[in-house]
């Protein structure tokens, strides 16, 4: 079963004020950061392989590598699978990231079945992908799908976030943050947005593209 979809602000501020009702550390960070985005943005291929090129770099370095494959339309399924290794890697990419994109672009996935598909489904379609790891399935059902109780404990980001919010003496885990965001459900998609932008107070750095 498919569960709660955010479909754009105003659930975003429903879970916001769940999350500042149960836990006090959320309201205080709620009270800091104001208003959260909603963060949506289509789903697909190229939201994917969006998602691929934003792992392990900066958020300014994805941007940067993102505005350039759309410069040099290399975005779109047809296009990456018919580009070369020097096509992708002038456009900032890693041989290991080249090698992720061309996989996607010749994979047979089916992203409108996605969208009706339960949390578990999804994050074993995906990760069955060369490249795809849980953090980057995650990001993409959060994201692209709205799915509003998926969580990304893998994230340097929100570990940090999570660590200077609930005062521990070093970051979490990924196990340790993914058993403490079980406490936040049904909205553990908008508690990450909450301490992305806890993050972003906290540090003046952008946590997620």
């Amino acid at each position: 079963m498919v569960g709660r979809i955010i479909r754009g602000a105003e659930c975003v501020a429903e879970g916001a004020a769940w999350l500042a009702a149960h836990e006090p550390r959320f309201a205080h960070a709620l009270a800091l950061t104001g208003p959260l985005p909603d963060r949506l943005r289509p789903d697909g291929f190229a939201a994917l392989l969006g998602a691929i090129v934003s792992q392990q770099v900066s958020v300014a370095s994805a941007r940067v590598i993102t505005a350039r494959l759309e410069a040099a339309g290399l975005t779109d399924r047809a296009a990456v699978a018919a580009a070369t290794d020097e096509d992708l890697r002038l456009c900032g990419l890693s041989r290991q990231k080249i090698r992720y994109a061309q996989a996607l672009a010749r994979a047979d996935l089916d992203f409108d079945a996605l969208r009706g598909m339960e949390d578990a489904r999804i994050m074993a379609d995906l990760t069955a992908l060369p490249g795809i790891g849980i953090w980057t399935a995650e990001i993409y059902a959060m994201f692209s799908l709205g799915r509003a109780d998926i969580f990304a404990p893998g994230d340097l980001a929100l570990q940090e976030s999570a660590r200077r919010l609930f005062g521990l003496a070093a970051r979490p885990k990924e196990r340790d943050l993914r058993a403490m965001a079980a406490d936040w459900s049904p909205w553990r998609s908008v508690a990450a947005r909450l301490l992305w932008a806890y993050y972003r107070v906290e540090t003046s750095r952008e946590g997620i593209t």
